[in-house]
């Protein structure tokens, strides 16, 4: 599961509906309703909101929003338990640059149009629900001890 960090905007088509996919079923681990995924590390940040389901719920929307723009047809209803204002999440700039190297790579790989549009941005934006505080790269991302990838 890969709940990212990073402005949907960023992904390409894979990646956009991947994350689609994995915030709902982050949804479903959330209100409790599946038994898959409960002790996923990336879902430590969204249970540290006082309303777990609601916060997931604004992360799906700016997901939908992002696939909406670009003419993709996610179904809106499947976003259950938002409350009126988001519980903003504070995100790491070490954790921002570790997924934005994570994704450039990905994309390297996968559609290089995407990579190539992502090369001259060298301050990516965080997903809407995030706001950015110094640190390094978060406790549950289990890939950075293997990136060789140092950040302060």
């Amino acid at each position: 599961m890969r709940l990212w960090s990073l402005h949907p905007k960023y992904l390409d088509r894979k990646g956009l509906v991947a994350l689609w996919r994995e915030a709902l079923l982050a949804q479903a681990v959330l209100s409790n309703q599946t038994r898959g995924y409960r002790h996923h590390p990336q879902l430590a940040r969204f249970r540290s909101c006082m309303n777990p389901s609601s916060q997931i719920a604004h992360y799906l929307f700016a997901v939908y929003d992002e696939a909406v723009r670009r003419g993709y047809r996610f179904v809106r209803e499947k976003i259950r338990n938002k409350s009126e204002k988001p519980q903003f999440i504070p995100v790491t700039c070490g954790q921002l640059e570790y997924e934005w190297e994570h994704l450039k790579t990905k994309l390297k790989s996968r559609d290089q149009a995407a990579f190539v549009r992502l090369k001259s941005i060298s301050h990516p934006v965080p997903h809407p629900l995030f706001r950015k505080v110094p640190g390094k790269i978060a406790d549950w991302e289990s890939g950075a001890a293997h990136s060789g990838l140092k950040l302060n």
